[in-house]
């Protein structure tokens, strides 16, 4: 029989565990900032083909709940996203009627990571919840990664 200390260590280590387990599928705010800055790293070395490694998840640009989007800075049509690339932008509403996409055009600067929090249903979910995104302009582009709270 283990002792009763021994209990306590055990039960403690599993709860940190199951803790730590659970935090760790959703990506946190430092690690959205991380990935928006290698994307635009990555548009500016070669816009073409990050646009086609964000569509397709490679080279780390999809890691659990966090991925890349771009649209195009003039006419708001989705050029990067995992699931639903060529729509606008600019007609998504969040459930709360808030046209994040219109706020980012309007706002995203070349050279400056801005965020913008509005309600979205996470990958695989219909419920919304708050996200915050941060975004940036980079040639022709405004891409993001966003981040779920």
């Amino acid at each position: 029989m283990f002792p009763k200390l021994a209990w306590v260590v055990i039960f403690a280590t599993l709860i940190s565990s199951a803790a730590f387990a659970q935090e760790s599928q959703s990506g946190t705010p430092e690690e959205a900032k991380a990935m928006l800055e290698k994307a635009v790293e990555a548009v500016k070395q070669d816009k073409t083909e990050a646009l086609d490694m964000f569509n397709k998840g490679e080279d780390r640009f999809r890691d659990r709940d966090l991925y890349v989007f771009c649209f195009d800075a003039s006419t708001g049509i989705e050029t990067a996203h995992p699931t639903h690339r060529g729509g606008k932008i600019t007609d998504l509403k969040d459930v709360n009627g808030f046209a994040f996409g219109q706020e980012m055009m309007k706002t995203a600067t070349e050279g400056k990571i801005s965020e913008i929090t509005y309600m979205w249903p996470k990958p695989g979910s219909e419920q919304p919840v708050e996200k915050t995104t941060f975004y940036s302009k980079v040639d022709g582009q405004i891409c993001g990664v966003g981040y779920y709270k």
